[in-house]
């Protein structure tokens, strides 16, 4: 069946799994390390859970599903697919509290909980609210249910390319995580742009880093369903033991990297490329930070006849909007750019008046409009007309668009570099943090009366400044309890004083000075 929009027939995302479950049936489809599944046992393990959906909750709904990457789990989110849902996937590792806020914004009316999920889920039953319309199920008893095929056909003739795909959540200002929901079509849009720019086919073997509740795991995931594709995963322990992790792409024998630069560089420098290469690897692209040259080198030393590609964009314009394949090695005072928008965009700086710049060297902010972007924040639609906007297009006609906060200039040959960002907001292990909800998390805690976190660019760490009545370890502590690991300051430095700027608020330049002399 085809998803409908106008007057023309548009693929779903179901379509194209099907289509390549009836192409290559026996052909490896995922290997999460335990299981082996081809892609018609994906295929009947997702029509099984899908059944069980369809049965329990109403088409395009939030269906959160809690639980780590693995088979089982892909085929839980295509199972909310086949239900008319829409996923959102939740990490069972994150603090409980971090895990309420995102219930609190989705509304779920299902919560998916798998093996890896046992303690958070049954939380949830015990405390069960109205942040919770819906039940809290089983996985693994989700998939024992029989297919029917009946209720799946009612369910996909209602089924459209603009019908939410995912939703995926970023840090929040306020404190409150940002829930960013994507379509299908979008997807659909950037992944086809994707595979064919990049030359995926069923041959390639995808070494999955990412894990499924942060977006650079949509480029893995659907890249393998929409060429045929094998999806490796990696599991997350592996990243911390560079051999291992080694021998684990050799002995899959993976062709693909699309993984975050800190997941890159921690096995460069640490040695991992002495230690053994994965000499398969024909493809390795990056993203969700400023890639070193001095360990990009090491990489492309390492698979001299591989394709290295830089890739920009943030997750409200679904993964990417700019590429730039790295044909040199670069030396280390020099920037490497993020390079010319994908089709299907058009990438643009806007200067403080917000008049568009086309000048060489002039920095602005970075603005995309065209295919793929989000359909906004959910349940938050003042966040959302403040970074979506329409501006005229060539036809005078308004075009939506997105503001990303980032800073960026062009180049004399029309290449556009990446050089900071506007707010607060930085990335940092590949994951984007809002330095502010960090500092909402320590100002909670009793005893911390001020606080200011900044990211360490020459060390690559979070550092917070504090003024408290209590020691560092009480505070990394409590902090550990409400915000992910990624996001807990690896320094925390004692203040007497904490100045404040002509405007009443934290100084943030002295704080900015302090983390030189540190």
């Amino acid at each position: 069946m085809k998803c409908v929009t106008g007057d023309e027939a548009m693929k779903c995302i179901l379509d194209y799994l099907e289509q390549t479950a009836a192409r290559y049936p026996k052909q490896l489809a995922v290997d999460d390390g335990d299981r082996q599944w081809s892609w018609e046992e994906l295929l009947t393990w997702s029509k099984r859970t899908g059944s069980a959906i369809a049965k329990r909750v109403l088409p395009h709904q939030a269906v959160v599903i809690l639980e780590e990457k693995s088979a089982p789990t892909l085929a839980a989110m295509f199972g909310v697919l086949y239900a008319g849902c829409f996923y959102v996937m939740v990490d069972p590792t994150q603090p409980k509290e971090r895990i309420d806020k995102i219930l609190s914004v989705m509304e779920p009316a299902l919560v998916i909980a798998g093996s890896q999920a046992q303690e958070p889920a049954q939380t949830l039953i015990r405390e069960r609210s109205a942040r919770i319309p819906g039940d809290v199920c089983w996985m693994q008893a989700l998939a024992q249910t029989a297919i029917d095929e009946e209720l799946l056909g009612q369910v996909r003739r209602q089924i459209h390319r603009d019908d939410l795909l995912y939703g995926v959540f970023t840090s929040g200002s306020t404190g409150t995580p940002k829930g960013i929901v994507v379509s299908q079509g979008a997807v659909i849009d950037f992944i086809s742009h994707f595979t064919a720019l990049f030359g995926f086919s069923q041959t390639d073997r995808i070494g999955n880093q990412a894990p499924f509740d942060f977006d650079v795991s949509v480029k893995d995931i659907y890249s393998s369903v929409m060429t045929g594709a094998a999806l490796i995963l990696i599991p997350r322990v592996m990243f911390g033991t560079p051999p291992v992790l080694l021998d684990y792409l050799c002995e899959k024998q993976v062709t693909s990297l699309t993984w975050a630069v800190s997941a890159l560089t921690i096995v460069s420098s640490l040695g991992g490329l002495r230690y053994r290469v994965p000499t398969t690897v024909h493809r390795v692209m990056f993203s969700g930070e400023v890639m070193p040259p001095k360990q990009l080198r090491l990489w492309q030393a390492a698979l001299p006849k591989a394709l290295f590609v830089n890739l920009y964009g943030p997750s409200e314009i679904t993964c990417n909007c700019t590429y730039y394949p790295v044909t040199r090695a670069f030396l280390d005072e020099e920037r490497l750019p993020i390079g010319r928008a994908f089709p299907g965009r058009r990438v643009f700086l806007l200067d403080a008046s917000d008049q568009e710049i086309t000048e060489a060297e002039q920095v602005g902010e970075i603005c995309v409009a065209g295919e793929s972007l989000a359909q906004g924040y959910y349940h938050n639609e003042q966040e959302t007309k403040a970074r979506f906007f329409y501006r005229a297009g060539a036809s005078s006609t308004p075009v939506r668009c997105y503001r990303t906060g980032d800073l960026g200039y062009w180049d004399a040959d029309g290449l556009l570099y990446f050089c900071g960002r506007k707010d607060f907001q930085i990335k940092h292990m590949g994951h984007r943090i809002e330095l502010e909800e960090v500092e909402e998390a320590m100002n909670r805690i009793a005893g911390v009366d001020s606080s200011c976190c900044l990211l360490d660019e020459r060390r690559g760490r979070l550092v917070a400044f504090y003024r408290a009545s209590i020691d560092s370890r009480e505070i990394r502590r409590q902090l550990k309890q409400t915000i992910p690991g990624y996001m807990v300051p690896q320094k925390l430095v004692p203040e007497e004083r904490f100045p404040l700027n002509k405007n009443g608020k934290t100084d943030r330049a002295y704080f900015r000075r302090r983390l030189e002399v540190i």
